[in-house]
């Protein structure tokens, strides 16, 4: 019930991956060894573009952070903003100068807001596609056209969305591979026109990167997006079936009238404690998670939570349950079954 904190690596990336590992050579060496490696990043490259219909460049970067910090730290437009419910890297990589854009009780950016950053100047405008903790889909069908007519750029984090959902009409975008069924370690940031993107340095990925290419990372990468193993229908039903028990017992969906990705839940328990949810369910043999992996050891509430304004008891008692390819009826009987008897033990506990 964790796997928008990362993913099984799927057979056809294993599989991609064992392929790469045998390509010994480095694929910017000239020899005929290092000219094959060449190729298979390259089609893997090309395969990526071709799956996720996007018909400009692919950078391949470590993961969804490294593509953020490049095109943060690259950008052409020298104003920054960003979304007050982006992953905790995007405000670190834009900057103390990057302008907060605020967010609704179902954490949907403030329009207003918006205009008032784009009338100031030419921007890159930080607004992901999925929110990683509650699964909230921002309408970047409507804001992406403003934000280019006003002469600024749109970063869109599509870590959650990608494979799962259309790609948004950003200027960048960054994915990763553990995401979506492919290894941890490798991610790309799609740029739709290089021209906007500063030399950082760098001999490789036209520049823009240091180091040696992971060429098995990549096929992998390329493997996972290709094959697409995500059943949406079925995993709307799941998570509509999750959410229903969640409320039967008590809980509340946090975000319910929002657009959501089918394979985030956000719920809570009001005057529950997020710490102790997670040891019963784990107790249980359930992982879930409380937030983003990458924050959720460090004992301070959600920044996300925080930003809609959201109850103390509700924020308090907040749970995030993802999930994947394989997650079926039987596992959410399981999570609803422990969610009845901590619910039952709460409310006994109170009395």
């Amino acid at each position: 019930m964790d796997h928008a904190s990362t993913t099984p690596v799927i057979p056809a990336a294993r599989e991609a991956f064992a392929l790469g590992v045998d390509e010994w050579a480095n694929p910017n060496s000239p020899h005929a060894e290092g000219r094959r490696s060449r190729s298979l990043l390259e089609k893997a490259r090309e395969t990526i573009r071709e799956a996720l219909g996007w018909r400009h460049d692919v950078i391949f970067t470590s993961g969804a952070s490294e593509s953020v910090e490049l095109a943060a730290r690259c950008a052409v437009p020298s104003g920054r903003a960003h979304g007050a419910t982006e992953h905790a890297i995007v405000g670190y990589a834009m900057g103390a100068g990057s302008t907060v854009l605020p967010v609704d009780s179902n954490g949907l950016i403030d329009e207003c807001s918006l205009d008032e950053v784009l009338a100031r100047g030419p921007a890159l405008v930080a607004i992901q596609q999925v929110n990683n903790e509650t699964g909230v889909i921002q309408p970047l069908e409507r804001l992406a056209p403003r934000i280019r007519e006003a002469g600024s750029l749109l970063l869109s984090d599509c870590a959650q969305g990608a494979s799962k959902l259309a790609l948004p009409d950003a200027d960048f975008i960054a994915i990763c591979a553990h995401k979506l069924g492919g290894p941890p370690g490798v991610g790309a940031l799609l740029v739709r026109d290089i021209a906007t993107l500063r030399a950082c340095g760098g001999g490789q990925e036209k520049g823009y990167r240091r180091g040696t290419q992971d060429v098995p990372g990549a096929m992998a990468f390329a493997a996972a997006v290709e094959a697409r193993p995500y059943d949406m229908d079925r995993l709307t039903s799941l998570r509509k079936q999750l959410e229903a028990g969640v409320k039967a017992s008590g809980g509340v969906v946090i975000a319910e009238d929002a657009p959501r990705v089918p394979t985030i839940g956000a719920i809570a328990l009001p005057g529950g404690s997020s710490a102790s949810l997670l040891v019963q369910m784990d107790l249980a043999g359930i992982a879930v998670s409380a937030g983003s992996a990458c924050s959720s050891g460090k004992a301070k509430a959600s920044h996300v939570l925080a930003a809609m304004n959201l109850p103390d008891e509700i924020a308090g008692g907040f749970l995030r349950i993802s999930f994947g390819p394989e997650t079926n009826e039987a596992e959410i009987d399981a999570f609803l079954d422990e969610w009845r008897r901590i619910a039952e033990r709460a409310v006994t506990k109170a009395a």
